[in-house]
């Protein structure tokens, strides 16, 4: 497990604390990351903190990545002052914002559990279902490359429901992915396999599509859906109408174009020759 909460930062993690976000291997001792994309949420770091270490403290060795993703209010400070108090609190910063699907994979790439687990920073997703996805993701074996969330009871306003429940019919009359909501934010994957796949902007809206195009079983968990803490909604779901389209045809393509993998196996005994005699 790693240390508790309440003891100082080990010296090699508060050195270099500008350090560049590359593609780390995994490290045993980290069971789980816990990918959190944030942009001017400071009012909700600290109370989604607590929540999320009252949810897995105990049962898997984690680590909590806030990935700050050009925020311009106090969330970097807020995120400093907590990760005073907390071992196993990273954060990551993003000079300038570049959105929730770059946010999560600069998180995802510096994590150092085999299972990532992402959530909204803005307190909307209760961290309560996290074990519940990370364990879903452990008991479907290796075949199960997600488990995702599906929002019951949601508290967005009756246009946003309208929005999420009309983008998700045209996903899955096209995709044929299975899912009735894929904007959940409460998800958790193999880390080996989000990064295998083709990344662009928008990619963890279509988590389940590219799972199954790269041959992935994907476990479902009904989550409960709770009003914004604080503040105003800095990333939305197909906001943007005809770039989510482009997406929504892109990953049809994508799909489209998978060729089967091979399957590859090494040689490593050099067979015999049997020597020819030449016949003139």
């Amino acid at each position: 497990m790693l240390p508790p909460a309440h003891k100082k930062r080990a010296p090699h993690l508060a050195a270099d604390h500008l350090r560049m976000s590359v593609d780390l291997p995994a490290d045993p001792s980290v069971a789980a990351s816990i990918v959190v994309p944030v942009r001017n949420e400071a009012e909700n770091i600290a109370p989604l903190i607590e929540e999320i270490s009252a949810a897995l403290d105990g049962r898997w060795a984690y680590e909590i990545i806030y990935v700050n993703d050009g925020s311009t209010d106090a969330t970097g400070e807020r995120l400093a002052s907590a990760m005073k108090q907390r071992a196993n609190l990273r954060q990551l910063r993003h000079a300038a914002s570049t959105g929730q699907s770059a946010a999560v994979r600069s998180g995802v790439r510096a994590a150092r559990g085999t299972i990532v687990a992402t959530l909204d920073g803005d307190g909307q997703n209760d961290p309560a279902f996290l074990p519940d996805l990370i364990a879903a993701l452990e008991q479907g074996g290796e075949r199960t490359g997600l488990a995702a969330g599906q929002r019951v009871g949601r508290q967005d306003t009756g246009f946003k429901k309208f929005q999420s429940r009309a983008a998700n019919a045209i996903r899955k009359a096209i995709l044929h992915d299975g899912t009735r909501d894929t904007g959940c934010g409460l998800k958790a994957f193999r880390r080996e396999v989000f990064l295998m796949m083709p990344y662009f902007d928008g990619l963890h809206r279509f988590l389940p599509a590219l799972m199954r195009r790269e041959g992935y079983d994907i476990a479902y968990v009904d989550v409960v859906d709770r009003p914004r803490r604080s503040g105003v909604s800095n990333y939305g779901f197909f906001d943007r109408l005809w770039i989510g389209i482009m997406d929504l045809f892109g990953v049809w393509w994508l799909i489209r174009r998978k060729k089967p993998t091979p399957e590859v196996t090494e040689v490593t005994e050099v067979a015999e020759v049997t020597d020819v005699t030449e016949v003139r």
